[in-house]
């Protein structure tokens, strides 16, 4: 299955897209990406069901979250109402090693988003901050990188032996499936992707300019 594991929607403050624009998109662009997940900014979102919506268009529509951390960017996989009582998902320096404890205590998943990236990436800040214990998969792969972003989340991943993810980062209709995620097992729960991202066996792929 290919997911793009790193999207938004209007849910998110600089968000642009409906989820079902984006299902059109996906349908009738023949993208080849089988589901997304959406990863509200400094939130998560609990109101929403979107599972109508991708019986409707036979897509995976999950939710996840995109918080901010003294080291930037961080996707957060497997959000419980547990998880949420441990920091404050709209606090935009919560530290890290807050954010991954919590995720493990609570079974869910930590990744650097675009850790390539000046300011909002991890890298930007491990020659101040030290490199970061717990962290185990980064964001190599995003749509809206630039310059040699993903080549440097490429490079340092490889060389702290960190597993690659790819998503998106999509704000508008027009950008989702640019990245995505290849795993080898069916995903159609926030439970399978938590289990498959902890079971390592995925790939991050680019779709750009296919």
């Amino acid at each position: 299955m290919l997911l793009d594991l790193h999207t938004h929607s209007i849910k998110s403050d600089d968000g642009r897209a409906k989820v079902e624009n984006y299902c059109q998109w996906i349908k009738s662009k023949n993208l080849p990406i089988d589901g997304f997940v959406l990863t509200e900014h400094r939130q998560f979102d609990n109101e929403s069901d979107y599972s109508a919506l991708g019986e409707k268009y036979g897509l995976v529509i999950l939710k996840g979250s995109e918080v901010e951390t003294e080291y930037g960017h961080i996707l957060v996989y497997g959000v419980t109402p547990a998880l949420q009582e441990e920091f404050d998902f709209a606090n935009i320096r919560i530290p890290l090693q807050t954010v991954l404890a919590a995720c493990e205590k609570h079974g869910a998943v930590a990744a650097p988003a675009h850790p390539g990236r000046p300011r909002v990436g991890m890298f930007a800040h491990t020659d101040e901050l030290g490199i970061p214990e717990g962290v185990g998969i980064v964001e190599v792969y995003n749509g809206g990188s630039r310059d040699q972003e993903d080549q440097i989340a490429q490079e340092n991943a490889a060389s702290l032996g960190y597993r690659g993810i790819g998503g998106s980062d999509s704000h508008i209709v027009s950008h989702v499936g640019r990245c995505a995620t290849r795993f080898e097992q069916d995903i159609q729960s926030i439970d399978d992707l938590v289990a498959a991202l902890k079971s390592g066996e995925f790939e991050a792929v680019s779709l750009k300019n296919d």
